[in-house]
């Protein structure tokens, strides 16, 4: 299972391009709004999620977890008690972590990125204390999954569904929605 955390103000290309391709993929992926349901994101688009964090999230069967940007959604997601925990839960099992656009400056803060290679949204690169920033679309270095922003949600999909389908797989997904490369 693959949590993809979705607060107040996230940007919302960034979630359900991910989402949507993820879910193509045939990899489970529950949303948990960590501010409760409905979650509205920057551009005044609301969600219902999944689970919430007043719930219980169950780790037995996580894979990872997925950090979408946009603001206010990355300050309320570092705030977050049950996504710090969830993080450093994958973190400490070798788990996927992804983040993408000014998300990534949350795994910064909390030391995650520390010898990675990572990418951001332009001007957040620092906040990637510790790492080397790129200026890639998608960049990946070990358990770490970055993206550079909502132009590239459905590239930062694609990389997280290779992991679990295939580079193959994946890339096919992204051909049959007549995705440009």
């Amino acid at each position: 299972m693959l949590y993809l955390f979705l607060a107040e103000g996230f940007e919302e290309v960034e979630a359900i391009a991910t989402l949507d391709v993820l879910r193509r993929a045939g990899i489970r992926v529950k949303t948990v709004g960590i501010t409760g349901s409905p979650v509205t994101g920057s551009h005044g688009v609301s969600v219902t999620p999944d689970l919430t964090a007043l719930e219980a999230v169950p780790t037995e069967a996580l894979k990872g977890v997925i950090l979408p940007g946009g603001m206010p959604g990355t300050k309320n997601l570092e705030a977050s008690s049950t996504v710090r925990e969830l993080l450093q839960y994958a973190s400490d099992r070798d788990l996927l972590i992804a983040a993408i656009c000014a998300a990534p400056s949350v795994l910064g803060h909390l030391g995650y990125l520390r010898g990675k290679r990572a990418t951001c949204f332009p001007g957040f690169e620092p906040e990637l204390l510790g790492a080397t920033p790129t200026q890639e679309s998608v960049t990946e270095d070990g358990n770490i999954i970055t993206g550079k922003g909502a132009g590239a949600a459905h590239l930062f999909g694609e990389a997280i569904a290779a992991r679990f389908v295939g580079g193959e797989a994946a890339h096919d997904i992204l051909t049959n929605m007549q995705y440009t490369f």
